[in-house]
């Protein structure tokens, strides 16, 4: 038991935050706004054309895509989660991009599965100009995803870093070398 913390400690620690994060925010929605209502402080009306608080619900994937695909997105959830809990102890722990970019994911899935086994489909609320509305599990898996592709864009730069540099400093040839033994 000890052992399985030891190895899965960070990922449900971030995980757990999310999906607490998103549950709590989608609980809020939920209580506050009615359905296909609208929210924003009267001191941020101004905002209104641009970002808003609303309350929508998703039977498809993140942002509004593949709606009426509850069922598939449920059993796809199940696999990404284990997908991720099987290979994450597998990652090195120098690589935290790919860490910290499965546990952002791992949470989002989570946190979207409650949705879709509790009430039948995602809560949405936020609500940014024309862009589908979308939630805070939405964005953790996105988020990760842009992380993930950062940590390798990091480490291709440094691997090609380390190919350009020489591995010894350049010596001239023996024969042309300066000679202190010789004075003119």
């Amino acid at each position: 038991m000890i052992n399985l913390i030891r190895k899965y400690w960070q990922i449900l620690g971030i995980a757990f935050l999310i999906v607490w994060f998103d549950q709590w925010t989608k609980n809020l929605v939920r209580v506050n706004i009615p359905l296909g209502g609208t929210w924003l402080p009267p001191s941020l009306e101004w905002l209104q054309p641009y970002a808003r608080i609303v309350h929508w619900y998703n039977t498809g994937a993140a942002f509004g895509v593949f709606q009426q695909g509850g069922m598939v997105f449920t059993v796809l959830a199940f696999l990404v989660i284990g997908l991720i809990l099987y290979y994450y102890p597998q990652v090195e722990k120098a690589d935290w991009s790919l860490r910290i970019a499965m546990s952002m994911q791992l949470g989002g899935a989570l946190g979207n599965l409650i949705d879709r086994l509790t009430i039948g489909h995602v809560t949405d609320f936020i609500s940014v100009g024309t862009f589908p509305v979308f939630n805070l599990a939405d964005a953790s898996i996105t988020v990760g995803a842009a992380v993930l592709f950062l940590g390798i864009w990091i480490a291709e730069r440094a691997g090609s870093r380390k190919r350009r540099e020489p591995l010894a400093p350049e010596m001239p040839p023996s024969g042309d070398a300066p000679n202190e033994a010789t004075s003119e």
